[in-house]
């Protein structure tokens, strides 16, 4: 039973959509605070890159060397948010030049493959990396057992992110001024709340969060390094939070969606179903197409909760 097609393809999905959901998941953040990000791609290049760097360099036990990595992952993805922070919040800069030009500078021909080609990243067997778990020692357990208890930790931590993140944006004071913040930023500034602090915060921790998506292809997913291993991961997260409208349990769906996408091409080869692989790679990105298509429809308009200073800066009038 846990061996049907639908079932692998459901385990693959989780699998595979983990760092989509680390990615968007902290972009919800960021846009909430009224900033967008479009150096998502950028920020999880520098954690795939600095996650593999860490665990290929640094010796100890494997539990502690992986959250180390993990660590060091998220630290880097904070440090390039925090260019963005300074740029646009600070500087003002056109928020989607400044994404662009950190994905650029941090991508496939900038920092992190430099850091890679430099510090000799990659090429060899890691000696630690993310396996799955037997959560409880369920993973034959019929049908939910490979999607919910075969999974690595990261993909555990990534649920309670998501409940978190959902309990401090509509449960707490905090996260009730964030949605001010990034709604009314002048009338938040009016009842005493600094905008700036709120907006660096939530740039630089959705940035952490997208180094941590990185980390999960280099030491979960692919087990090595390699130029440009997201593969375009930042940009589909970024389609993912208008997907879900801003909300983190809608954008989970979406993630082990466009996961299921991803993986699909790798279930159907076990299964001897001899598709050109082209167009399995290209379905994420076409269906990416297709829900930005839908959301702009007037329906998802109405439903829509995006932030409505989303994009401006903000300049505190004296």
């Amino acid at each position: 039973m846990n061996e049907n097609i639908a079932v692998v393809i459901l385990a693959s999905a989780v699998f595979y959509g983990t760092p989509l959901l680390y990615a968007a998941l902290g972009e919800v953040l960021t846009e909430r605070s009224g900033v967008l990000n479009l150096g998502l791609e950028g920020m999880m290049l520098m954690g795939a890159v600095m996650g593999f760097w860490t665990v290929q360099y640094v010796g100890g036990p494997g539990w502690l060397v992986l959250c180390g990595a993990v660590l060091v992952a998220a630290a880097a993805g904070a440090a390039t948010a925090l260019i963005h922070a300074v740029l646009v919040i600070s500087l003002r800069a056109n928020q989607i030049v400044s994404g662009i030009a950190l994905t650029i500078f941090a991508g496939v021909i900038g920092l992190s493959s430099y850091i890679g080609t430099r510090g000799g990243v990659g090429g060899a067997p890691l000696a630690h990396h993310f396996r799955p778990l037997n959560l409880f020692g369920l993973k034959d357990f019929p049908i939910l057992g490979p999607i919910l208890f075969d999974q690595h930790a990261l993909v555990y931590l990534s649920w309670l992110l998501v409940l978190a993140t959902t309990w401090y944006i509509y449960r707490t004071s905090l996260g009730l001024r964030l949605r001010s913040v990034g709604d009314a930023p002048e009338t938040a500034d009016a009842a005493g709340i600094n905008v700036t602090k709120y907006r660096y915060l939530h740039t630089i921790a959705g940035g952490a969060f997208a180094g941590i998506g990185g980390s999960v292809f280099s030491l979960a997913i692919a087990l090595n390094w390699l130029d440009g291993m997201t593969a375009g991961a930042g940009w589909i997260a970024i389609a993912l939070v208008i997907f879900g409208f801003w909300r983190p349990i809608p954008v989970m769906v979406g993630a082990y969606f466009f996961g299921g996408l991803s993986g699909l091409a790798f279930v159907l080869q076990t299964r001897q179903v001899r598709l050109p692989p082209e167009m399995f790679a290209s379905l994420p990105y076409l269906m990416t197409i297709v829900v930005l298509a839908v959301v702009s429809s007037g329906w998802a308009r109405r439903r829509s909760t995006a932030p409505a200073a989303l994009g401006t800066p903000y300049l505190r009038e004296t």
